[in-house]
């Protein structure tokens, strides 16, 4: 049907995973396109996009889409640079899924937000994204129990503070040993 275009806010990309509940693939932001993938290769969205805060999104119609495309071959390096690192990110957290503990997995999940929402403070740097526990569990990849559990520790380690849904780095070069993978995966 189209592409949407984010603008301001933060947009929530999710699956269903076969057991009824949510698998969040990332979390758009400013400047983000959503539904390139369905629209380029004609299937249907695969992925549910829910608006986490006020936002401002346009939609671009399939054919005006494909016309831009066709007669700006500069816009077509660009989107094909922006699917390739999209693309690029997805195999990265499929490896992390399948080769890495929770712990390593959240630690890594927690520096990825931080580069991409972080808001530098005197003393650390608050991720500017309102997630549930739940919505980072499904995030990470882990029961929301699994969750809490390590959130929990990883702030009686002074790795982050916590405030409500805000979660703010404290020791980044703490958090980083912690997601080992990340020195390795170029994070």
């Amino acid at each position: 049907m189209g592409l949407f275009c984010v603008h301001s806010g933060k947009v929530k990309v999710s699956q269903s995973t076969p057991k009824g509940g949510e698998q969040i693939l990332y979390i758009s932001k400013e400047d983000d396109f959503l539904g390139y993938r369905a629209l380029l290769s004609e299937e249907y969205y695969a992925a549910t996009a829910t608006v986490t805060e006020e936002s401002y999104i346009s939609f671009i119609p399939k054919e005006d889409f494909l016309s831009a495309v066709s007669e700006n071959p500069v816009f077509l390096q660009k989107l094909l640079n922006e699917v390739c690192k999209h693309l690029g990110q997805m195999e990265k957290k499929l490896t992390q899924f399948s080769s890495f503990s929770v712990r390593e997995r959240l630690a890594g999940t927690l520096l990825t937000l931080k580069q991409a929402y972080g808001v530098e403070g005197m003393t650390c740097t608050l991720i500017d994204l309102s997630l549930t526990r739940q919505e980072l569990a499904n995030l990470v990849g882990t029961a929301t129990e699994t969750l809490i559990r390590l959130l929990s520790e990883f702030k009686t380690e002074g790795l982050i503070k916590l405030e409500g849904r805000k979660i703010s780095v404290v020791d980044e070069k703490r958090l980083v040993k912690a997601a080992d993978f990340f020195q390795e995966t170029g994070f």
